[in-house]
């Protein structure tokens, strides 16, 4: 039981860590001034991956409806 509860606060962990990476990217980054590192003003001045993890949703959700409607269908066959 405690290994289960171990992996599972990891899990959320990581998960809020990539939220909150993602989040600033995506939006606060955009809100700053110019940033002196190359590194932050990249980040800062992206307009491709700060949209992909957005875009990915509606993606998802398609597959997900059409993995559960190929499914049904092929159980109902």
């Amino acid at each position: 039981m405690r290994r289960e509860l171990l992996m599972g606060v990891a899990f959320i962990a990581f998960g809020i860590v990539l939220f909150v990476g993602f989040f600033y990217a995506a939006i606060v980054s955009k809100l700053l001034p110019p940033y002196e590192n190359r590194f932050l003003s990249a980040i800062q001045n992206d307009r491709y991956y700060c949209l992909l993890v957005p875009l990915t949703l509606p993606v998802i959700i398609v597959a997900v409806y059409l993995h559960w409607l190929s499914m049904k269908m092929f159980k109902h066959a």
